[in-house]
């Protein structure tokens, strides 16, 4: 997708788009290269640094792309601890990206979409609703500027921020290509994750693209009648059907798929709840990110107390499950797993709620 009246972001076109399209202008193929390099090499921001570009060709581009597709209106934490930059875009919406470091790893996590159609009960990123699928570049866009606030190339990216990835495929696989691109910024497609609230029709395509990349289910229950009432889309597709669509992927793609389960005391960590997710997963090959929920004011929950995260725990790798709890970093900021916000107010500066 193209914004109305914007012209296309030439940080949304795939190496092989691009290439097609200076070709169309006759220009000679090693151009390719050079316009490459300076988006993801020298990660140039205007087309006058592009200095090995002949005028002509500098002008030709300006006219038909657009260099810039946002910015950082607000950082929020300290260098070397978790990090929030609320990204303004070009139309005046903004999103939210958050910065994890780690000894070996410095992890991005990017929004997809600006709002989120699945209103699942315990997330914040669609409680204002949704407004629109982010392009291409948009994304791309939120990994540069976590470059530049990193000082150094992210290692893995998440598409764990605002929005549903899957529900806005044709962007992502885009911006994935491009973050994979091996003579750009060369990420890694197994350091790449997709995560998904278990948008079946998705699974399914992305199982079929020939790429390893990571993929991430939310589960949180392993009961259609509470899923349900967790997360509408199970209404849509039951665990009868998504459950079959993540084996499909492992063995489609030789990725280990990663389920996602939030803890919430009384609500889905009981004895019961523990059986259910044993027998749902033991039949084939995965690992469980075990999450005490973060605090979001529209939900009334606890997070899990440590005895009941234990004993999950306990009896996951007992049925031979691999399974770790996940320390969900950012909460301070309101940037951790389920805290991340649509609101149209952060495109103005103001503070995010």
């Amino acid at each position: 997708m193209t914004l109305p009246s914007a012209k296309p972001l030439l940080h949304g076109l795939t190496r092989e788009r691009l290439g097609a399209d200076l070709a169309e202008t006759g220009q000679p193929a090693y151009r390719l290269s050079q316009v490459w390099s300076w988006l993801y090499i020298q990660r140039a921001r205007d087309w006058a640094a592009m200095t090995n570009l002949p005028a002509a060709l500098r002008t030709a581009l300006d006219a038909r792309y657009d260099l810039s597709a946002g910015e950082i209106r607000r950082s929020e934490g300290e260098a070397g601890q978790t990090r929030k930059l609320v990204v303004g875009l070009r139309d005046g919406e903004a999103v939210e990206t958050v910065l994890i470091p780690a000894a070996d790893r410095r992890t991005v996590c990017v929004s997809s979409q600006c709002g989120c159609r699945f209103a699942c009960a315990f997330c914040a990123s669609g409680q204002a609703g949704f407004s629109r699928d982010l392009e291409p570049g948009e994304i791309v866009t939120q990994v540069l500027l976590a470059w530049d606030t990193f000082g150094e190339k992210p290692t893995h990216v998440v598409f764990m921020g605002i929005g549903e990835p899957l529900d806005n495929y044709d962007a992502v696989l885009a911006a994935i290509r491009i973050l994979n691109d091996a003579d750009g910024i060369g990420i890694g497609a197994r350091r790449l994750t997709v995560s998904t609230s278990g948008l079946v029709p998705g699974i399914r395509r992305l199982s079929g693209e020939g790429l390893q990349v990571e993929l991430s289910v939310s589960l949180h229950a392993a009961d259609d009648e509470l899923r349900s009432r967790l997360m509408p889309i199970n209404r849509r597709h039951g665990l009868d059907e998504l459950l079959p669509a993540c084996r499909a992927y492992t063995e489609a793609t030789g990725r280990i798929i990663t389920f996602e389960y939030t803890m919430i005391a009384g609500v889905n960590d009981t004895p019961m709840h523990v059986r259910q997710l044993v027998e749902r997963l033991r039949s084939f090959p995965c690992r469980v990110n075990l999450i005490p929920l973060s605090e979001v004011r529209e939900f009334d929950g606890q997070p899990s107390g440590r005895r009941a995260v234990q004993e999950m725990l306990a009896a996951l790798d007992q049925a031979g499950i691999n399974a770790t709890l996940r320390d969900s970093k950012g909460s301070t900021i309101r940037a951790a797993c389920g805290q991340l916000r649509y609101a149209k107010t952060a495109a103005q500066g103001a503070p995010t709620p």
